[in-house]
Order: C-alpha cells, then sequence, then structure tokens
C-alpha cells in the first residue's frame, strides 16, 4: 500500500482572502436598477466587464475598482440612459 500527498486545495468560500475577510478585492460597475433587486432577491447581475455575482456588499469611498469596468465606464456617453 502507498500513499499520496494532495496538493493543497483553496477550501475558502469566493471573494474571501486568506484572514476570513469577505471584501471583494474590487467592485464592478452595474445597472443601478439591477442592484438593489439583487440584494433584495438575490438575483446575479452582470456587471460592464461581463462579471456575474450576487450583490453582496456596498463600496466605501476608496474602494478598489474593477479597471476594466472603470474603462468601458469612462468611454459611455454622459447622461445614463436606460
Amino acid at each position: 500500500m502507498s500513499t499520496v500527498t494532495l496538493p493543497e486545495v483553496e477550501t475558502r468560500p469566493e471573494g474571501t482572502d486568506s484572514t476570513g475577510n469577505d471584501e471583494p478585492k474590487m467592485f464592478h460597475y452595474v445597472r443601478k436598477d439591477k442592484v438593489a433587486e439583487s440584494a433584495v432577491m438575490g438575483n446575479m447581475v452582470v456587471a460592464l466587464c461581463g462579471e456575474k455575482f450576487p450583490v453582496t456588499r456596498s463600496p466605501k469611498p476608496g474602494s478598489p475598482v474593477c479597471p476594466e469596468c472603470k474603462k468601458i465606464y469612462d468611454a459611455l456617453p454622459p447622461g445614463g440612459g436606460a
């Protein structure tokens, strides 16, 4: 009989760091009307960069922003629209 050492497997929930902190690594731009719906209903939202996730946190001033979302947001015409 022989034994094998398995590689270390990441078992923390997605979005947490090694200290167990569940703060997202960065925040994404999402349609405003979808944020509240996701927070209440648990629906998935799609960020400008294409990332899909349920809204669970609100960004604080100075929070890191997804560079791809920011690039897309900055290229949008002013006025918000639908």
